[in-house]
């Protein structure tokens, strides 16, 4: 770098990351590769000054990336000039923030029921205990809220071990009707609470290429959604077409259905259309996030096709072997 801020010498790594197709860096101002100007001054106090300094430089092009950058001085011959040497962080930042937001939201989650577990036993310590009728009650939603902290629990745990490799999936030949019916068969008492009535169309000796307990898990998992989230009187029906390369496995519902909007994110981690009609019916807003990790450990891919007022058709693609 000399002493009119221009390019003397870069990396590979630099031309890949900041120079313009067909266009060297050597040579050019570095005002006309990077316009930022805490590095500008970083570069002129390395030069004039012979100190070392730190800057943190975020380009925003068609992808969002940050450096974080050390520029010291550099001796070359009676010239002064300056290094500067980039580690980019983008991922790492990004991560960071997954984890913030993980972080906030499980204490969110986690606090609510918490906070009416606490209420209701201040409540009978304070003599509500000798009423029997209400201290029944209370007791009862103290239980429901430990449930739901456990359900929780048990979805973050799993959702941690998928997203860090420790799990495995076995495939081998699944009854697809059998797993349906067995499934619809444990749900009923569910159903029957949300009045929802269980069908399936799968057809007798539909077998499909997959992790026996994993593809019940996501079954599960997108069944429970589609009966809570369903209306009153409304139905959901398993269903499994076998095609040339793949298999589909779809749930449909006849409940609000989903706004584009939505859409696209329904399958993130705790995210979440109605807070307060999931908080409600109990859900984690964990589920999805495990079909979709799930499906890919198969090789495989979840998506949504919904309309506003006309239901929701979740689809799970599992590739043949």
């Amino acid at each position: 770098m000399s002493d009119v801020m221009r390019i003397s010498a870069s990396n590979a790594a630099a031309e890949e990351a900041f120079a313009r197709p067909g266009i060297e860096l050597e040579g050019k101002r570095l005002s006309e590769v990077l316009r930022d100007f805490p590095l500008h001054a970083a570069f002129e106090k390395a030069i004039k000054d012979r100190q070392t300094s730190e800057v943190r430089v975020e380009i925003v092009g068609g992808e969002r990336r940050i450096y974080d950058v050390m520029v010291s001085p550099l001796g070359l011959s009676e010239k002064y000039a300056a290094i500067g040497v980039f580690y980019e962080v983008t991922r790492v930042e990004r991560l960071e923030r997954v984890r913030q937001e993980f972080l906030s939201n499980i204490s969110h989650e986690l606090r609510t029921p918490l906070t009416s577990i606490l209420a209701f036993v201040e409540t009978l310590e304070e003599g509500a205990i000798e009423d029997e009728e209400n201290s029944r009650r209370f007791l009862g939603v103290i239980k429901k809220n430990a449930q739901r902290m456990h359900v929780l629990i048990d979805d973050i745990s799993e959702l941690s071990s998928i997203e860090a490799g420790n799990v495995e999936v076995k495939i081998g030949k699944v009854d697809a009707r059998k797993m349906a019916v067995e499934l619809i068969a444990s749900l009923s008492a569910l159903a029957v609470g949300h009045s929802v009535d269980l069908s399936t169309d799968i057809a007798e000796n539909t077998f499909i290429e997959a992790d026996s307990l994993r593809f019940q898990q996501m079954l599960s998992n997108l069944v429970e959604n589609a009966i809570k989230f369903n209306r009153r009187g409304g139905s959901v029906k398993i269903s499994c077409s076998v095609e040339s390369d793949q298999y589909v496995v779809s749930v449909s519902d006849t409940g609000e259905g989903i706004s584009n909007e939505h859409a696209h994110r329904i399958f993130e981690r705790f995210y979440r259309i109605d807070k307060a009609r999931s908080r409600e019916v109990g859900g984690t807003g964990l589920g999805l996030a495990i079909v979709k990790h799930l499906a890919r450990l198969h090789g495989g891919e979840v998506s949504v096709s919904s309309k506003p007022g006309s239901g929701s058709t979740f689809s799970v693609f599992l590739p043949k072997h």
